[in-house]
């Protein structure tokens, strides 16, 4: 994981529309990276809509809300479209991203051991610096905890 104070690693990546975005194309802009497992997932749908749900609180405060898996452009684009996500879902089926994040790595569930990403968000500045990390989110809660901080 990343540590406070951590200049945030550059990448392009398509979204679910298949558009190439940078961290650059935040410039100016506080950004929450957020990672997920798996698109369509029961904790990841609802940390999503929690996303969607306080969206425009995050645009009033010059916050851009990204989230990012492992997971194909059709995939992201069928969770995107189902649960009515405004905001910028990267899919990273490389692992570059992730490896950089330090989010991708070896996880254990029931005694099984296997590669995986961490649930971690991240909050950039907007110089790209990591201003908040957040390594243990709550999927019900997580959007409004982060609302509650700034």
């Amino acid at each position: 994981m990343l540590n406070i104070g951590d200049v945030a690693p550059q990448f392009t990546l398509p979204d679910s529309n298949n558009n190439q975005v940078s961290l650059k194309d935040f410039a100016g802009k506080k950004v929450i990276l957020w990672f997920f497992p798996k698109a369509s997932t029961p904790g990841w749908i609802i940390e999503g809509k929690g996303f969607r749900d306080e969206y425009q609180n995050f645009i009033d405060k010059n916050i851009a809300i990204v989230g990012c898996s492992a997971d194909s452009v059709t995939k992201q684009d069928k969770f995107c479209t189902k649960q009515k996500f405004q905001f910028t879902m990267l899919c990273d089926e490389e692992h570059t991203m992730l490896e950089s994040y330090k989010v991708w790595g070896k996880k254990k569930f029931m005694g099984r051991e296997y590669m995986g990403i961490s649930r971690v968000t991240y909050l950039i500045d907007e110089k790209g610096v990591i201003e908040k990390v957040y390594p243990k989110v709550k999927p019900l809660s997580h959007a409004k905890d982060i609302l509650k901080e700034l």
